[in-house]
């Protein structure tokens, strides 16, 4: 499944916006593989609408079967970015997040941000992996 050196390997999960927005969910670089933002959205159905707890669950899950196409999961995982739309929130996305990333420990970031394309989404998250040995 890993591309040739130099080439880089592109995956889709069906979003309804990567068409429109011309994006995927996860590119493989190098020794490097990108997940961009994924919400607790599968299909149309959004996952623990207005339980921010769930929605990280429900994104991180999402993004870490995207590492699959890769061969990685959670523990090849070095940067998690989460962006929630309410400071009150934190508790809760951070315990979703230590629940998928607690014997990794990757660097995070945590923003707050005004809002999403869909205003039931309060959380979304991308994920960093490094195809080597991780420490």
């Amino acid at each position: 499944m890993t591309a040739p050196d130099g080439a880089v390997r592109r995956v889709r999960s069906g979003s309804p916006w990567e068409e429109p927005f011309g994006f995927s969910r996860a590119v493989a670089a190098g020794d490097r593989v990108l997940v961009g933002g994924t919400t607790a959205f599968e299909g149309e159905v959004l996952h623990g609408e207005g339980d921010p707890y769930e929605q990280t669950r429900a994104a991180f899950a999402h993004a870490v079967e995207a590492l699959g196409a890769f061969g990685l999961g959670a523990g090849s995982v070095i940067r998690t970015r989460m962006y929630v739309t309410h400071a009150r929130d934190v508790d809760e996305v951070g315990r979703a997040h230590k629940e998928f990333f607690d014997a990794v420990r990757p660097v995070t970031t945590l923003v707050v941000v005004s809002g999403f394309v869909d205003p039931r989404i309060m959380v979304e998250v991308e994920l960093e992996a490094f195809r080597g040995a991780v420490s």
